[in-house]
């Protein structure tokens, strides 16, 4: 498991997807995804799956490392495991930078 990777204690809806070495991260995401699949049915998401999925979980992947890491850029892009220069484009696509 990668250090900073974060397992629950295996209980309830997350015993089974723990069970198979998912992280608590991973069982998060496989949950909403179902809940989402379940609530629209067969209807289209319209930008699709996966645009959906990254722009709703970027924008708050960012706000927390930054956060974390007190506005610092490059501690924060050395964290995402990106560079400088990238974080700033996508913290700008965010409406996240001051």
């Amino acid at each position: 498991m990668p250090v900073n990777a974060v397992r629950l204690p295996a209980n309830g809806a997350n015993r089974e997807a723990l069970s198979q070495g998912q992280s608590a991260l991973g069982e998060c995401v496989s949950r909403t995804v179902r809940r989402y699949l379940a609530d629209i049915g067969d209807a289209d998401c319209g930008e699709g799956l996966h645009a959906l999925v990254i722009r709703e979980v970027e924008g708050p992947l960012l706000r927390e490392v930054l956060a974390f890491h007190d506005g610092n850029q490059s501690r924060a892009a050395a964290a995402l495991g990106i560079n400088r220069a990238t974080l700033r484009k996508k913290l700008e696509a965010a409406g996240l930078l001051r």
